[in-house]
């Protein structure tokens, strides 16, 4: 008989219970499969004895995270429900994680009692730790499974629907997600402000990451399935509870599935929504944007344009002082000889592993076509700020050149990198 709440609080260390997992200390990284770092430090084999042993480092078809704090309410009831649903679809061939960050009500302690009557149950006590999104990860880094997942405790997740994710994950998805978004999703009774505050995040993430959040409908999903190879190998840093992002920006993920769902009110246990979560949901989008940017492409990009400031000014000042063309036309061309003047340095140096792949006077023309096309738009820009602060606001020439050039620097790095060069790089 599962002994209550109160038992364990005054008894934790109860006489035969399965030992806990060992959190991992290494870095934020998947293995491959193969035999457990976590479960080899526990020495959780010797203790179980040969048998048990064997059947906790066997690897499985999947292993489901569920990240718990204060959710001792819960967790016997969403143990019990996964366990039913589970066990009628792959018996014996599944693992459920439970990575608990040492709560005051017990949680852990409940799980591992939980341990006596579901043997598929690991439990994971975090003490050094906090936080939902790395408590996800260190389960992961414990689990067998070629399949990865995570649900919440609070059961605002319907169960029901994690096998429909598996099925989706059967017909070869690399990740399955649930969804608010889709048919068949929504919230059931949230207040107005906090529907506001959750499109709001959703939009904020769109204008940050557009290819990483338009991926799915619901970028802040935290119930979702994952292929282990498409983490392998990757250094994850998550910040606060949205893990979705943090796999999506940093895997390899080709396929994506989702599936419908409404999110319920919690009805035991108390919300951990808090302003919190949306302060860090946007540190952790800036921090992946900074992440994915090609920082030493960029340096390579902007020295080139560091040069053609000198050969632009250089022009415009012999066109405006020795010619004696007009402020427009004089800025326009002056531009026009620096346009070419990058690319012929972008080409051979900031480009040049993409370069390297497609030689030839045919091709090398083309990728100058685009990079005068793209750098167009920034020349536009760049006249229109300099009429705005020479005419309208009577800045220097020279300085409102300056200013022009700068504004558009940055404009002119990212279009090219994802269009002049990129489009036309061979496989």
């Amino acid at each position: 008989m599962v002994e209550s709440r109160k038992d364990i609080k005054n008894n934790p260390t109860v006489p035969g219970l399965p030992p806990l997992l060992r959190v991992p200390s290494e870095s934020l990284q998947i293995s491959e499969l193969g035999f457990s770092k976590a479960l080899a430090g526990s020495k959780t084999s010797q203790a179980l004895g040969d048998e048990r042993g064997y059947a906790q480092t066997r690897l499985l078809r999947f292993s489901l995270v569920v990240p718990t704090y204060n959710e001792g309410d819960n967790i016997r009831e969403i143990v019990r429900l996964l366990t039913e649903l589970l066990d009628g679809a792959i018996p014996n061939n599944y693992e459920l994680i439970v990575v608990d960050d040492n709560s005051p009500d017990g949680t852990w302690e409940i799980a591992q009692v939980l341990m006596l009557e579901y043997p598929h149950l690991r439990v994971m006590r975090r003490v050094e730790e906090r936080g939902l999104s790395t408590a996800v990860i260190r389960g992961w880094q414990a689990a067998r499974g070629e399949i990865l997942g995570v649900i919440d405790a609070d059961l605002q997740h319907p169960p029901e629907l994690l096998l429909q994710l598996l099925a989706k994950m059967d017909r070869g998805a690399d990740l399955a997600a649930a969804s608010r978004h889709v048919e068949g999703g929504g919230v059931s009774d949230w207040s107005i402000v906090r529907r506001v505050l959750s499109r709001g995040a959703q939009m904020l993430g769109l204008i940050l990451l557009p290819g990483v959040v338009g991926r799915v409908s619901d970028p802040m999903s935290g119930y979702f399935l994952v292929r282990r190879e498409c983490l392998v190998g990757k250094t994850l840093s998550p910040v606060g509870y949205k893990i979705l992002i943090e796999v999506l920006g940093r895997g390899d993920i080709r396929w994506i599935a989702e599936a419908g769902y409404v999110f319920q009110e919690r009805q035991a246990g108390e919300s951990k929504v808090s302003a919190k979560q949306y302060v860090d949901y946007l540190r952790h989008l800036l921090r992946l944007r900074l992440s994915r940017w090609p920082i030493g492409r960029f340096f390579r990009f902007g020295a080139v344009g560091f040069s053609g400031v000198f050969v632009d000014m250089a022009m415009f000042y012999l066109l405006r002082t020795q010619v004696g063309l007009g402020l427009t036309t004089s800025a326009a061309l002056a531009s026009e000889v620096a346009i070419i003047n990058n690319f012929l340095w972008n080409d051979s140096w900031t480009f040049a592993d993409i370069s390297s792949r497609q030689q030839g006077w045919s091709k090398r023309f083309k990728r100058l076509l685009k990079f005068n096309l793209v750098c167009l738009s920034g020349l536009v820009l760049n006249l229109l700020i300099l009429n705005l602060l020479f005419n309208v606001l009577g800045v220097n020439q020279y300085v409102a050149k300056l200013i022009a050039i700068a504004a558009v620097t940055l404009w002119n790095f990212w279009i090219n990198l994802k269009l002049s060069w990129r489009v036309t790089e061979t496989k």
